[in-house]
């Protein structure tokens, strides 16, 4: 094998090997409830991700139609860990709500996103 032909073999194999680990970033898969949804008030919030997360550094905030941050229990994973589980306190008034969130998984990466969802009056 010639130094040109190792290389590129070399760096073709690194090359598949980074981008594996670009694609191993939890990535919000669905949301209950989805977003642009318009529900009753729910009581829990179930945000489901394509990798397993580390709840000591995920979570989530909720801002209601007076931009105010809406009062959540204490989050836990399910099924797996891939589901973070957030009770919502209170009874939610009619309007537009906006969920942040950010997790971390457990293979170390970082990640963040938002989605709304309307109350139905």
């Amino acid at each position: 094998m010639s130094p040109m032909t190792r290389i590129l073999s070399v760096t073709a194999l690194a090359s598949i090997a980074l981008a594996g680990q670009a694609f191993a970033h939890a990535h919000l898969k669905s949301s209950v409830p989805a977003d642009k949804a318009a529900v009753a008030s729910p009581s829990e919030l179930d945000l489901t991700f394509t990798e397993e997360l580390n709840l000591k550094f995920s979570g989530l905030t909720v801002t209601g139609p007076d931009k105010k941050d809406i009062k959540l229990g204490d989050g836990m994973l399910e099924d797996g860990g891939k589901v973070l589980m957030v009770p919502v306190s209170d009874k939610l008034a009619p309007g537009s709500y906006m969920v942040d969130w950010h997790v971390l998984s457990t293979d170390g990466h970082k990640t963040n996103g938002s989605f709304s969802f309307t109350v139905n009056p």
